[in-house]
């Protein structure tokens, strides 16, 4: 806003009301520093109530001038493309930054940001890969040489400007200097799911006109063998990982393209990074195409180094010159929250950035984690449910006296630490039960240093939440898109409630849209962190921005006078029966998960229909090779049935009411979900279990484990059927 619309806005509350008051109800339109100014302008005078109107609108007006001309001088030392919008859907176009008063810092490219990081931090290590059972490490000044290495050989090959670089594969070294070195070279940094058919990959490829594709294997390159006489634009295959299996036309290995760079100068490519704007595009992240075509969202240099410099400080990552924080690099970096927490923001504040191996989710996390013991951590909901299971089943095979001294040391700091805040001083029998057991427990898991836990991408259960609170280990969640490159929302250390994805950014902006009766409504964004707009796509720009820049997220949520946000579903899950009632379902399947301990999953239908019913899954075992979901249930649900006196050990065993003990429990568990509901419209009227869990290889869940809905609903669509049949 400009310094004369808050003047406006200040101006017209002439009412009885003291200075302070004033200023507390105009907060909103004023930066924190302002806010600050006023107050002490305010404390130097005293003043009967109209000349306290006249001096608030007086020092507002000096003051809103004063910052102003800080943004004006701020785009003065600046070069930038010419821009006249906020958004734009051509790969070569230039967008205005929302440069304001809460966040007027200078706007810098990639490049920029890495020559900061290595004029610091040139002599620390960067990044650490595993090679013959032995870490290998290179330094910062190392990694930036490489990435310049990396940018000459895709000149060579032909990249074009604002033309793409995919990369296809596991979290690697090789995957960072493709990355770094495609926005060197002017490219677009593009990522391909490693999970993602032929013909997925065939689009994002064909709609960021890739020149090259980087792939980790010969698995991957299989794909694009398949679909590469599609590719109008592409003109190289770069393979980072294993032998090339069969020489071919323009296709090579890792070590022959780094070679290719020796014939362009150093002047040639210099030249290319000083013709880059911040308000240009570097980076395209494709959506996962859950409720439809995979949506390429374009990222300028503003939004990434911005972003990686102000989001992570609301986790309270540190600059490496106060304490050099160390990360492991395992969530997909084609999806935004890998790639800003592991790449850009390791650059930003010179991390050390440690690989885990392909099978990490197969298993070897864990023991990637023991060897890095890693400050920070990152994980995905599914990623905490599957930890919390493996302790779990191991606590569950301990001896007698081992399980009763956990069990009791997770009664005594869950109790206490959801009476009090994470750094209030807790007592001696806390003390105790953390030192003597908790913290054995968190150095098997690698977290014996680790001091910060996120989780996003998807909302994560309450259950989650408290098992690891009761491991002392609080989990502060992060809430944002792709199209806000990443947090928007972040709790950390200084601003944490259970079930809260924290406080905005500072620097950014929120609001609330068509707020209803329950204080709910859609959570709109403003920032420096806000997409340009979608590639090729006018309308769902058009959409997702609309005439006022501010980004609608399609999520709904309420907040609390603090300031905490409380996400509750998102505005194309919400149910609207066949009466018109409308009913977020997240609410309810959690519900419907903590009440029966036995259900992974839960979808709830209703759309259009006469009546609620829900789909459910049971815990089951996952083929550690294939990851797909097996028949065997697993301990936690093993156990579950020996209480109830089932001696169920398979799903087949319990699904179309074979289990009469099982099946009532579940029952009685969905009526208790049931009494608390609003209305009968909220009542589940019927249910039934399915015969395999949700995943990622059946289909029902992304890349981020993310349930993709209308996926399920295509899948399961006879079982639906079946509970409206008259």
């Amino acid at each position: 806003m400009s310094s004369n619309g808050i003047f406006q806005h200040t101006a017209c509350n002439k009412s009885h009301h003291s200075y302070e008051e004033k200023l507390q109800s105009s907060s909103e339109h004023l930066s924190p520093g302002l806010m600050t100014d006023l107050r002490e302008e305010g404390k130097e005078q005293v003043m009967d109530n109209e000349t306290h109107h006249k001096a608030f609108d007086s020092h507002c007006l000096l003051f809103c001038i004063a910052e102003k001309k800080c943004v004006e001088e701020v785009l003065e030392g600046v070069s930038l493309a010419p821009a006249h919008c906020l958004s734009t859907t051509e790969a070569n176009g230039s967008v205005r930054l929302r440069i304001d008063e809460l966040c007027p810092q200078e706007p810098i490219t990639v490049h920029q940001m890495f020559m900061t990081s290595v004029q610091k931090y040139g002599n620390l290590f960067a990044l650490a890969t595993k090679r013959n059972d032995k870490w290998e490490k290179i330094t910062f000044s190392e990694y930036y040489h490489l990435c310049r290495m990396a940018a000459k050989s895709f000149l060579k090959l032909g990249l074009e400007r604002f033309h793409s670089v995919a990369i296809l594969g596991f979290n690697s070294e090789e995957w960072f200097l493709s990355a770094v070195g495609a926005v060197f070279a002017g490219g677009l940094m593009t990522g391909i799911y490693a999970t993602n058919s032929p013909e997925a990959c065939l689009y994002v490829a064909s709609d960021s006109r890739a020149n090259v594709i980087v792939v980790e294997n010969q698995k991957q390159l299989d794909k694009i063998l398949q679909i590469k006489d599609n590719l109008t634009h592409l003109k190289a295959i770069v393979q980072y990982s294993g032998p090339l299996q069969k020489k071919m036309p323009n296709l090579y290995s890792w070590e022959e393209f780094m070679g290719f760079g020796v014939d362009i100068s150093d002047k040639s490519l210099d030249d290319i990074i000083d013709s880059q704007k911040a308000n240009q595009c570097c980076v395209l992240i494709y959506t996962s195409g859950t409720t439809g075509m995979p949506k390429g969202v374009m990222l300028s240099h503003d939004n990434i180094t911005w972003t990686a410099r102000h989001a992570s400080q609301a986790g309270d990552m540190q600059p490496a010159e106060v304490k050099q924080e160390t990360i492991v690099s395992y969530l997909p970096l084609s999806h935004i929250a890998g790639q800003i927490y592991d790449l850009w923001t390791g650059i930003q504040w010179g991390e050390l950035v440690y690989f885990a191996q392909p099978d990490a989710l197969k298993g070897s996390l864990i023991t990637t984690l023991r060897e890095a013991s890693p400050s920070s951590h990152m994980g995905v909901p599914r990623v905490w449910e599957k930890i919390m299971e493996k302790i779990k089943e191991e606590i569950s095979h301990s001896a007698y006296m081992k399980k009763k001294l956990v069990t009791w040391a997770m009664s005594v700091i869950l109790d206490a630490n959801q009476r009090s805040t994470k750094d209030e001083e807790k007592s001696f029998v806390f003390t105790l039960a953390d030192s003597l057991v908790m913290e054995k427990l968190r150095a098997e898991l690698g977290f014996s240093r680790c001091q910060k836990f996120f989780s996003g991408a998807a909302p994560i259960g309450s259950d989650t939440m408290q098992f690891f609170l009761g491991l002392n280990i609080w989990i502060y969640e992060v809430y944002g898109m792709s199209e806000s490159a990443g947090p928007h929302f972040m709790s950390g250390p200084k601003a944490c409630k259970l079930l809260s994805c924290g406080k905005v950014v500072p620097g950014c902006r929120c609001k609330l849209a068509n707020i209803d009766a329950d204080g709910i409504g859609e959570v709109c964004f403003w920032g420096r962190n806000v997409f340009m707009g979608y590639l090729n796509m006018e309308d769902k720009t058009m959409e997702a921005l609309g005439e006022d820049g501010w980004l609608r997220s399609g999520d709904l949520a309420k907040m609390d006078e603090e300031g905490f946000l409380y996400i509750t579903g998102r505005i194309k899950e919400l149910i609207i029966t066949a009466g018109g009632e409308n009913i977020p379902p997240l609410p309810i399947e959690q519900a419907v998960k903590r009440e029966i301990p036995i259900i992974s999953n839960a979808m709830l239908i209703g759309d259009k229909r006469k009546f609620l019913s829900i789909l459910l899954t049971l815990k089951c075992v996952t083929n550690p090779e294939t990851m797909e979901p097996t028949d065997n249930l697993s301990l936690e649900a093993v156990e579950y049935c020996q209480q109830l006196g089932s001696q169920a050990r398979n799903v087949s065993d319990i699904i179309g009411g074979r289990d009469k003990v099982v099946n009532h429990a579940i029952q009685e568990g969905i009526d208790r979900v049931n009494a608390k509901a609003t209305s009968n419209a909220q009542r589940i009227q019927k249910w039934t279990i399915l015969r395999k869990e949700f995943s990622g290889s059946g289909g029902e869940l992304g890349p981020t484990m993310k349930l993709r809905r209308p996926i399920v609903l295509k899948m399961y669509q006879s079982e639906i059927e079946t509970f409206y049949r008259e």
